[in-house]
């Protein structure tokens, strides 16, 4: 049938009529920077301001009376940040950035989390009489906040026995709520508050019945994160009996202060920044940050903009590198004033092997606590993925896609993805199945994550779970009937190789600055032990009713916290230095060596991993605190290198506050001139010929007073790396000395739009202390 040219109008102009209706109507929460000193004189305050501005530019002004209890407003902020939230639609923002004293109107994101033994295998040990700990006293009356779920301040690892007073400098508040008295807090957790507005203002007034209004933790997350970087000494401690000994965090003695902004739906960037606004006018020393998203311009990342703000004044923000690994440019949380951490693993897992039927024993991991299964017997053994089943969301064990009839009195193999991994095993329990084997999937590799499972199951590589279905296939067709058990076996420790680069773990290069090597660093992240609330499960499923008071879980959130534990240690025995300079100590004094001898590998794939996977490698606490050099950074290093990085001045405002002047000298170098403690190197090639960088780097004597460093150079393959001068002669402590580095590499031939990566490093040494920094070339072949 045709359609008449009236008719056609007539569709066209109601399209557009529906696109303008549905800009006008639907709303989103926009974070607004402000230009603090624009305040016309006639408001009284800046909240008035604002309540005036979004009255202006309201597309219902009839809906707005002007009094408090109807403001649009969703947070004020006025430390880290000068400004507000709120909900706006698409014109109203559009709007908005035409008044005057607007600097940014940012879209707000919703992050997500990214989800003991590691203080001996870090070295921190407390028998020892001199050393990280001794000197920072365990991190005494330094504050941490923990921007996370909220903590269960009941936890063992939250006792102040033994702690003196309150910090005198400490200005924050113990905020009570439901099932979190104000009295909640002590002279070990000495804040607690929460942010919700904006969760609510996206999705509506929460249901209490299974979140608290508060700043306890009904999630898990926040109270593990908490304990992992300042808890107190416990034993005994385990998670349903594995890994049985003393439970203890980075800084034992650090006060810690928790900010709530994680909820069922997420974490919102309105109630982030809001945390941050607070953790500085509290007078936190470190805050630590185990959420993350979409890597976008740092001028439109609340987190970047919010932890800019804290360095500014003094504070070092540890944040988690994300958990889109193994695959490379997955790293989040990648501005270069915050310290992005990676995951590794420690000497220690949780074997959980798959006999089969044919005798084959095939390597797995689990916490499984509850009956086993009856080691001298075989059960029947099925894939959920095969024709018997319910095709492709049966083989990854979704809610209602197993057949009980199928299932019943079997073990399960089912693949990794979509819901998670804990939440596979309740399908195949529901189902009637008596055990579980989970299998990778060909993205996830070879790294395994040992979960506390509601059934008997076990977690298996990609190899692996290759093997069982091809047993399965072969046995079925045979006529024989498939079988296996899994045999649990406990806690092993002094696991050799360690440490090794996490499968989940997040990759570099870095998506928005890639002369800026992402992660920094990787710590501890693999099936680490730390506090538990009373009232979720280990599983974290609801069904399960479990209780106990610590949990085993992995992810670059459980690494984060141990370097913000670090910091802090580092902070308290050097209270001179900066967040720039902890982080160098921490990056030019990690290893990239296994107990082995050998460079460190990696999860997925079992061969040697790179400086994109670990950084400048694996934290070492002691020789942390004795770097030698430091590479320090102010915060007009890194507004000039928002200018070398092509950002607006209008861009740079909204991320620090400050009026950038981009013009001459500063525009003159390039970004890779961040006085940064690694070094990365793009080039763009265009047929084959030489081309050549130079970094120019200033170091701070922290060391010996008189103290003469040389120069190693390893460079990357096929490149020439020179370095002026060779040698740096210190006279004092707190001297600064430059050197230049020059890299020169002839171009390879690549296939248009690939890459080729290569890395070395520059070691400076006085024979006392050697520091060293990574070298990254990079090669691009334009499309």
């Amino acid at each position: 049938m045709a359609i008449s040219s009236t008719t056609s109008l007539t569709l066209v102009f109601s399209l557009l009529f529906m696109l303008s209706v549905s800009a006008t109507i639907l709303q989103n929460t926009f974070i607004v920077r402000v230009q603090q000193d624009a305040k016309p004189s006639i408001f009284p305050t800046h909240k008035h301001w604002y309540d005036s501005s979004l009255t202006s530019i309201s597309d219902d002004k009839s809906s707005y009376s002007g009094d408090t209890d109807t403001s649009r407003v969703i947070h004020t902020y006025d430390t880290v940040f000068h400004g507000f939230s709120a909900k706006l639609s698409t014109l109203e923002a559009q709007k908005l950035q035409t008044l005057l004293g607007i600097v940014a109107v940012i879209p707000e994101q919703v992050r997500r989390m990214q989800t003991t033994r590691s203080p001996e295998f870090l070295g921190l040990k407390t028998a020892d009489s001199q050393g990280l700990l001794k000197e920072s006293d365990y991190g005494s009356d330094l504050v941490i906040g923990v921007i996370d779920t909220g903590i269960w301040p009941e936890r063992k690892s939250f006792n102040d026995r033994g702690l003196g007073p309150v910090p005198a400098k400490w200005k924050g508040e113990c905020i009570g709520g439901k099932g979190f008295p104000a009295s909640s807090c002590n002279r070990k957790l000495i804040g607690a508050r929460y942010f919700c507005n904006g969760y609510e203002a996206t999705n509506g007034k929460m249901n209490e019945t299974t979140e608290y209004r508060s700043p306890r933790d009904s999630d898990g997350h926040g109270t593990h994160t908490a304990s992992i970087s300042a808890g107190r000494y416990v034993f005994p401690a385990s998670t349903l009996g594995y890994a049985r000994g003393v439970a203890a965090g980075m800084a034992p003695k650090a006060r810690l202060a928790a900010y709530k902004v994680c909820w069922n739906a997420g974490c919102y960037d309105s109630d982030i920044l809001a945390a941050f606004d607070a953790a500085l006018a509290d007078g936190v020393d470190v805050i630590s940050l185990s959420v993350g998203g979409v890597v976008v311009p740092y001028y439109l990342d609340p987190i970047a903009i919010g932890a800019f703000g804290a360095s500014d004044a003094g504070i070092f923000v540890s944040t988690s590198a994300g958990n889109g690994g193994p695959g490379g440019l997955t790293v989040t949380n990648v501005a270069p004033w915050v310290t992005t951490v990676g995951a590794g693993a420690i000497d220690r897992d949780f074997p959980a092997e798959v006999k089969l039927g044919n005798g084959k024993i095939i390597p797995g991991v689990s916490i499984y606590g509850g009956p086993a299964l009856a080691p001298h017997r075989l059960y029947p053994l099925i894939y959920a993925g095969s024709e018997d089943g319910d095709g492709y969301s049966a083989s990854l064990c979704l809610e209602g896609s197993l057949d009980p009839n199928f299932v019943k009195g079997k073990i399960v193999l089912c693949d990794r993805g979509i819901n998670s991994r804990a939440a596979k095993g309740e399908v195949v329990k529901k189902a009637g199945g008596i055990g579980m084997v989970l299998a990778n999937g060909v993205f996830d590799g070879e790294g395994l994550v040992a979960d506390c499972h509601v059934l008997p199951a076990t977690a298996v590589g990609a190899t692996a779970g290759d093997e069982i279905r091809k047993y399965i296939t072969s046995a079925s067709k045979s006529r024989s009937q498939p079988t296996a058990t899994i045999l649990f076996k406990g806690t092993r420790l002094n696991v050799k190789p360690a440490p090794v680069v996490a499968s989940f773990s997040a990759r570099g290069p870095n998506p928005e600055s890639p002369e800026i090597l992402k992660p920094d660093v990787i710590a501890p992240g693999l099936n680490i032990l730390a506090a538990w609330p009373d009232g979720v499960g280990p599983s974290s499923m609801r069904s399960d009713k479990r209780r106990t008071e610590f949990n085993i879980l992995s992810g670059t959130s459980m690494a984060c916290p141990h370097v913000s534990g670090l910091a802090a240690l580092l902070k308290a025995a050097h209270p001179e230095w900066s967040p720039a300079a902890i982080r160098s100590a921490l990056m030019t004094t990690a290893y990239t060596v296994d107990n082995r001898g050998e460079t460190m590998l990696d999860e997925s794939t079992g061969n040697t991993s790179t400086v994109m996977d670990f950084g400048a490698g694996h934290v070492h606490p002691q020789k942390a605190m004795d770097p030698g050099l430091v590479y320090d950074l102010s915060s007009y290093d890194y507004v000039d290198f928002l200018c070398n990085s092509n950002y607006t001045t209008k861009n740079i405002q909204a991320i620090t506050r400050k009026n950038a002047d981009c013009s001459g000298a500063k525009r003159a170098g390039h970004s890779g001139n961040l006085n940064y403690p690694s070094l990365s190197a793009v080039f763009q090639q265009y047929g084959e010929h030489k081309m050549s960088t130079h970094f120019i780097r200033s170091v701070t004597n922290v060391g010996d007073p008189n103290s003469v460093y040389k120069v190693t150079m390893r460079p990357p393959s096929g490149t020439l790396v020179m370095v002026q001068p060779e040698k740096l002669v210190f006279r004092r402590m707190g001297q600064k000395l430059s050197f230049l580095v020059r890299v020169e590499v002839v171009a390879v031939k690549l296939s248009p739009g690939s890459s080729r990566m290569m890395s070395g490093s520059i070691e400076w040494s006085d024979g006392k202390h050697i520091v060293t920094s990574p070298i990254v070339v990079t090669m691009q072949e334009p499309m």
